[in-house]
């Protein structure tokens, strides 16, 4: 008896889990919320700039930007190079420019000056890592950035697009949450009154590209991906892409979720 009764409390919790991951699941394959493919014309992009393409999402983001026809130069601001990087440049598509300092932007004027829009993809994980730190790379690094990159550019349209995080609120316990909220409403306020809009993407779990992905990374992305909270990071490059084509659309300070990040994602693969 004893027995049956700690089965029951062990299974009964995982009975309801897997009902509402069926219907949650079951729920998001059922929605018709596809966005309309873009048919008219594609705001100019032709030359864009990625900040943190060694990184999970960035990778992603440099394979939907060197698959894109529509884009002609990729600026590469990195401390190192990976072979994506490597064959980008083999491409001629890639110009690389090995930088370390992303408080100051003074010796770049005239690559970033170049940039139709940017994809900044610079982050850290916030294990062991102190507020000030965590708070000078996701708010201090592309605030700069952002600040010099106006004045350098004479272009009468700019866009920023700045992988936030979901779950963030100035209310949260952890620090990573109320310092990705900051870094949102910095960046917005910087480009308010001027011709830039920063987008913020805020996805939940990011799964790897194919190439980078291990079998782990993949086991959590399926297990998460059916209810909505995990995307690719090629998604994200390709959502970016989308969002930068359809210009004005987009106003400053928008912000899209997972879900969006998927939709949008699927009208570029459709475009």
């Amino acid at each position: 008896m004893k027995r049956l009764r700690l089965k029951m409390i062990l299974l009964v919790p995982l009975a309801l889990f897997g009902l509402v991951y069926i219907a949650g699941a079951l729920t998001l394959a059922m929605k018709d919320d596809a966005i309309a493919v873009f048919e008219q014309r594609i705001a100019n992009h032709e030359t864009i700039a990625i900040f943190g393409a060694t990184g999970t999402a960035g990778d992603g983001i440099l394979k939907a930007a060197l698959a894109n026809p529509e884009i002609n130069k990729i600026h590469v601001f990195t401390r190192r190079v990976t072979p994506r990087i490597e064959a980008g440049v083999d491409s001629g598509k890639v110009e690389v420019t090995l930088h370390t300092d992303y408080l100051d932007y003074s010796s770049v004027h005239e690559q970033i000056a170049e940039a139709d829009a940017v994809y900044w993809a610079i982050g850290t994980n916030s294990i062991g890592v102190d507020e000030k730190t965590y708070g000078m790379i996701h708010v201090d690094f592309p605030a700069r950035f952002v600040d010099a990159w106006t004045t350098a550019s004479d272009k009468p349209d700019l866009s920023f697009h700045y992988i936030s995080s979901s779950d963030i609120s100035e209310e949260s316990s952890a620090m990573w949450a109320r310092e990705k909220l900051r870094a949102e409403r910095t960046l917005f306020e910087l480009a308010e009154g001027t011709v830039l809009r920063v987008i913020a993407y805020r996805p939940d779990y990011i799964g790897p590209t194919d190439e980078e992905a291990h079998l782990g990374q993949d086991l959590i992305f399926w297990f998460f991906a059916p209810v909505g909270a995990a995307v690719r990071a090629e998604q994200i490059g390709q959502a970016m892409l989308e969002v930068t084509a359809r210009g004005a659309e987009f106003k400053n300070g928008d912000k899209l979720a997972t879900r969006s990040i998927v939709r949008y994602s699927d009208a570029y693969e459709r475009r």
